[in-house]
């Protein structure tokens, strides 16, 4: 793979001072805008999306994540920033810029994403679509006979489902939903003048496929269902002069987890959520619109949704809005063969061969260390059913955050309940954009005799565990534990990366008892003694774990930190990791997303590196390690080092006991920081580099976690 680097976009398309001010303002600050890191993060999903050794639906299907991605960025944290801008309160960005200066300078950070977005999809990706079989088809280049059936669609799957929604002196001015594909139409009456012009809006309905499909000589032909609209929309406005018709959809601000965000202060908090119950949906954040939209129509607009030319993005006519929408192609059954395949599974290192053994008695012999998807989530679902159908098993209680559609894991629990068993679970009704899905299940799991709790008060439940409670011989109970960094989600687990322990260990089980007796009752134990939790002291202690590694290297004794996580935005944290790099201690984060602490600077940071791994999986498990004079501890679990982790969120970080499992989560870590593949390098300035080869041999961590063995693990070491 050619060396590539990815860029910090632009600053802004002010003056040559303000720009300096504003440039040397960000340089000088001891952090990276989490905003602005983020950019960089969807660059380096962008970036996948250029491996010409991906085929074309894989190629499309990270085109696809960033624009997903994108989506969801300006809702929540585009959105946060409205909450300050709008109601005047005073917000100062980790780069120290205020709110419109910092406004500014993000929507034009994110107009060159998108910019280089399309352009690519354009030039880079179309031209390849016929060689693969595909085309996607304007509706002016269909043939008479395609148009033919293409119109008969309109007239009998479409058309019934359009209303327009008139806007004028009559009529109210509609409310448009959020990321959905919509026409303006700017109509006039013959005879009126310019002034008395008048608009209808359009949605196009979301539950119809985004391209009608068409086979002809072996080549799939999908039509954008806007195209079908565009060119039969005058059925909509008989006798009635059609002066433009405009595509445009819209980012609302949908940052209403207020209790959670990182920005918000707590007095302006209870202002906030009374403000936010009045409105019926998120003020307008961005809009994209196609090609040369109407100037009147975009007067209108930008006072009616109070935005300006900065909020607004004018995709070109090649390309179309809402790339997210490809997963119709990507997804296609035609091309499953054409897809990147994913291998089997591996046995977990600490798991017998023979199979056939019960999982109940393997978990008494032995811990297992699960890493996904290079071992199966199986064993998890396993000891779920069985436990649900086992007549000795007396209680499950288990914390969900989100799980798969048609999920095992709550088939499971709803069998339990009909069996008799005791059936508790912390069902997070506020995970974001599964709030329908979860509170579905949590209604479909309480009805069937299950105790529900749907989350803790204003703090979101994010910690994965499960307790299983098994009477056996002699009337002894024994305790199953499982603790994760992933979701209890089937089909996630095939796609990210996550850490998991089956085990019965007491010391495990009291402490997964006492956290279960803390949220679902008013207990509030002196100590644990594997766990770390939040919004207890997970802060606190990750500190003085750091502050101990600070120590040790001044006292002239090996010291180390090697932190996996997800993101990292904490600033107490972060001071804490400075400091130690300030003492000689050897720090190295892998850092998936956004990275607020500055790596590389001298004086501050000159031991600390910074890289994140993107590519075929997502990265999400959590794993923090310290040398600790050579007896290193081992912590996993759910929780990133950003202050909703720590303080808004209940969070676990478990302490892994056993030798042989913290050297496989040590291994982990080390092929992490080996892998020349999937790397970006982040620099001082924020920007990532690819890491080269430097004429080793290519070592790809998404395809070498299948070939790991006992013997590559037995001797790991760090530092």
């Amino acid at each position: 793979m050619a060396h590539t680097t990815l860029q910090h976009p632009p600053a802004m398309n002010d003056p040559v001072a303000i720009k300096d001010q504003v440039t040397s303002r960000i340089d000088e600050s001891r952090y990276i805008s989490r905003d602005l890191s983020w950019i960089q993060f969807n660059y380096r999903v962008l970036d996948q999306v250029k491996h010409i050794n991906r085929s074309i639906f894989d190629r499309l299907k990270f085109l696809a994540i960033t624009a997903s991605n994108l989506d969801e960025f300006c809702t929540i944290r585009l959105g946060s920033l409205y909450n300050y801008l709008d109601y005047g309160k005073e917000r100062f960005d980790y780069s120290g810029l205020r709110e419109e200066p910092f406004r500014k300078l993000l929507l034009n950070a994110i107009r060159n994403f998108v910019q280089d977005q399309h352009e690519y999809f354009i030039y880079k990706l179309k031209p390849l679509f016929k060689d693969n079989g595909f085309m996607i088809c304007p509706y002016g280049d269909l043939s008479v006979d395609h148009k033919k059936l293409v119109n008969d669609y309109f007239n009998r799957t479409i058309f019934p489902m359009l209303t327009p929604m008139a806007f004028d002196s009559y009529h109210t001015f509609p409310v448009l939903k959020n990321n959905r594909l919509l026409f303006g139409v700017v109509t006039k009456v013959a005879g009126e003048s310019q002034e008395q012009n008048r608009v209808s809006f359009i949605q196009v309905p979301s539950n119809i496929p985004r391209f009608f499909e068409l086979l002809d000589e072996e080549l799939f032909r999908f039509v954008p269902v806007e195209e079908i609209i565009r060119h039969n929309i005058h059925q909509l406005f008989r006798n009635i002069e059609i002066q433009s018709i405009n595509l445009f959809r819209i980012n609302r601000n949908g940052d209403f987890t207020l209790d959670e965000s990182d920005d918000i202060e707590s007095n302006f908090l209870e202002d906030l959520k009374q403000k936010l119950k009045t409105r019926r949906s998120g003020r307008v954040v961005r809009m994209e619109v196609q090609g040369a939209p109407d100037p009147w129509m975009m007067r209108l607009l930008k006072i009616q949704w109070d935005i300006d030319d900065h909020n607004i993005f004018t995709i070109p006519n090649q390309s179309f809005l809402d790339l997210g929408g490809l997963t119709q192609i990507i997804g296609h059954s035609e091309f499953k063969g054409r897809r990147g395949q994913y291998p089997e599974p591996i046995l977990p290192l600490n798991y017998p061969e023979e199979t056939s053994q019960d999982l109940f008695e393997i978990l008494k012999e032995r811990d297992v260390l699960l890493h996904h998807p290079y071992n199966s989530m199986e064993p998890v679902l396993e000891l779920l059913e069985k436990a649900a159908d086992d007549p000795y098993v007396l209680s499950i209680k288990i914390t969900i955050y989100r799980v798969a559609k048609e999920s095992r894991v709550t088939n499971a629990l709803l069998r339990a309940a009909e069996n008799g068993k005791h059936v508790a679970v912390l069902f997070e009704v506020k995970a974001r954009f599964d709030e329908e899905n979860n509170m579905r299940e949590a209604q479909r799991l309480q009805k069937a005799g299950c105790f529900v709790i749907y989350g803790v008060g204003s703090l979101k439940t994010h910690t994965k565990l499960m307790l299983i409670v098994r009477k056996e011989k002699n009337d002894r109970v024994f305790r199953y534990v499982h603790l994760s960094s992933g979701n209890y989600n089937e089909s996630t687990s095939r796609l990210y990366t996550d850490i998991g322990l089956l085990t019965t260990r007491e010391a495990y089980a009291n402490d997964v008892s006492e956290f279960f007796n803390v949220i679902t009752g008013h207990s509030y134990p002196t100590t644990y003694r594997n766990l770390i939790t939040s919004p207890r002291d997970m802060r606190i202690q990750l500190c003085n774990l750091v502050k101990r590694e600070a120590e040790n290297a001044r006292q002239g004794l090996t010291s180390g930190i090697v932190i996996k996580i997800n993101s990292l935005q904490d600033k107490e944290l972060i001071d804490e990791l400075y400091n130690a790099s300030q003492a000689g201690v050897t720090i190295k984060l892998i850092v998936r997303g956004m990275c607020s602490l500055r790596p590389g600077r001298p004086g501050l940071s000159e031991n600390i590196e910074v890289i994140s791994i993107v590519g075929e999986y997502l990265e999400h498990s959590r794993i923090y390690y310290f040398h600790n004079g050579g007896d290193p501890k081992v912590y996993i679990g759910s929780a990133d080092a950003m202050v909703r982790s720590f303080d808004r969120r209940i969070e676990s970080l478990f302490m892994l006991e056993e030798a042989i499992l913290k050297k496989q989560a040590m291994n982990i870590l080390r092929f992490n920081l080996k892998d020349n593949v999937n790397t970006y390098i982040m620099q001082e300035d924020g920007t990532y580099v690819l890491k080269e080869l430097d004429h080793k041999q290519p070592f790809n961590i998404h395809k070498e976690f299948y070939t790991v063995s006992k013997e590559m693990v037995k001797d790991v070491q760090l530092f």
